[in-house]
């Protein structure tokens, strides 16, 4: 009997007050925003050249992509008109 008046009062323990949970959220958004502004204090940030040569390899690269996806979508759907045609 002493065991089972011991576990409620651990259930009970184990639980924060309402105002103490609500003060742990926010002290935990306000540790993950400090946690995030050391992260990126570590971080090497790249040099303006480094930037616009990314850029424009990046831009490259869709203008590529987008031809390459142009042209299959073009010989799909005139694969598809041919068909429809049959």
């Amino acid at each position: 009997m002493a065991k089972a008046a011991e576990n409620t009062t651990n259930k009970n323990a184990k639980q924060p007050e309402q105002g103490n949970r609500f003060t742990n959220f926010f002290q935990g958004i306000g540790k993950a925003f400090k946690n995030m502004y050391h992260e990126l204090k570590k971080v090497t940030w790249p040099t303006k050249k480094e930037l616009i040569n990314y850029s424009v390899v990046v831009f490259v690269f869709m203008i590529i992509m987008g031809a390459i996806i142009g042209v299959i979508d073009f010989a799909a759907g005139e694969l598809i008109n041919l068909i429809v045609k049959l």
